[in-house]
């Protein structure tokens, strides 16, 4: 169960937009895998598992 979502994923899931998950994961908020780049912006996969510890975490009105 080590899938691993893009930051688009991930945006879709939480009803944000694709900034907002990169700037949780910069900050730390977010737990992701950064894979190599050559172009400007950074990737980024997070794990599912990550998520759904996440999604648990918060309130049963919020998700």
């Amino acid at each position: 169960m080590n899938d691993l979502l893009t930051v688009s994923e991930v945006a879709e899931i939480l009803r944000v937009d694709d900034t907002t998950v990169r700037r949780w994961v910069k900050i730390g908020a977010l737990e992701a895998v950064v894979l190599p780049h050559v172009n400007k912006r950074q990737a980024y996969r997070i794990k599912r598992e990550t998520l759904n510890k996440l999604l648990e975490g918060l309130p049963n009105s919020a998700a």
